[in-house]
């Protein structure tokens, strides 16, 4: 039986994710930013929190973890890394690490560059991974401790998987990602049909998420490094990949 999901929003651009197993009567959270906003959303679908996954420790993921585990009484799986939160996970897990939700495989995957311990959750069998602060709509994760070496090779790890994954990520920074996206890939027509598409959501008080892993390699410029008209675009046409993406990253943290 296929997993629920169930996105909700929280603070000034934070999501949520609930993901419900019907069969075995469990559900996880990622991340834990908002308890209000959580138990809100576990009234409205009517499901149980039994487990909290954690991508990276940022307060606005982790600030009510400690009450939402202890009044839930969540098992809650984390990043391998020490951080302040970190004493409150009862699993840590690190880069190709697995493990079972009900009857659906997990598989982590590490993504440093945002944050050094920031892992992301891969769901097998269902085809979606939720990719915390790494990979955004549009968008990538600024980098407040790795680096963009790091970063890159993070993003390269998501590239990897299927064209038809499915991405959730925790923040509906897409407007401002696809302004800043049309400023280095101009003459993309898909990012542009996108774009107007996710200013009709959003005009709409509709999320842009969840992604495909497609679509974003179609029209997010973080993951198109390697296009010949954003080397162009940037004067970088012989630059290496990583040298790309740091300058898409500098410029963006600048626009």
């Amino acid at each position: 039986m296929a997993l629920q999901t169930h996105l909700f929003p929280y603070g000034a651009d934070n999501y949520g994710l609930l993901i419900h197993c019907e069969k075995k009567g469990i559900t996880a959270c990622v991340d834990a930013g908002d308890e209000e906003a959580t138990n809100y959303a576990l009234r409205e679908t009517g499901w149980k929190l039994s487990h909290i996954f954690i991508t990276h420790h940022h307060s606005d993921h982790t600030a009510a973890l400690s009450s939402l585990k202890k009044s839930h009484n969540a098992k809650v799986i984390g990043p391998f890394l020490d951080s302040a939160v970190s004493d409150l996970y009862d699993l840590r897990v690190d880069d190709n690490d697995d493990f079972m939700f009900g009857e659906h495989r997990v598989k982590v995957i590490a993504t440093p560059g945002h944050t050094l311990d920031m892992v992301n959750f891969y769901f097998t069998s269902e085809d979606f991974v939720c990719t915390g602060d790494t990979l955004f709509v549009l968008g990538c994760g600024r980098l407040f401790e790795g680096t963009a070496e790091q970063m890159w090779k993070s993003l390269e790890k998501l590239l990897k998987l299927s064209d038809q994954t499915v991405i959730y990520c925790s923040h509906e920074y897409t407007i401002a990602n696809a302004k800043f996206a049309m400023s280095v890939d101009p003459k993309n027509t898909a990012l542009r049909a996108r774009s107007d598409a996710i200013q009709e959501l959003r005009d709409n008080n509709l999320p842009s998420i969840p992604s495909r892993i497609d679509l974003e390699k179609a029209t997010n410029p973080f993951l198109r490094v390697g296009d010949s008209a954003i080397r162009e675009h940037l004067g970088m046409r012989s630059a290496t990949n990583e040298e790309v993406f740091a300058e898409l990253r500098k410029r963006k943290d600048n626009f």
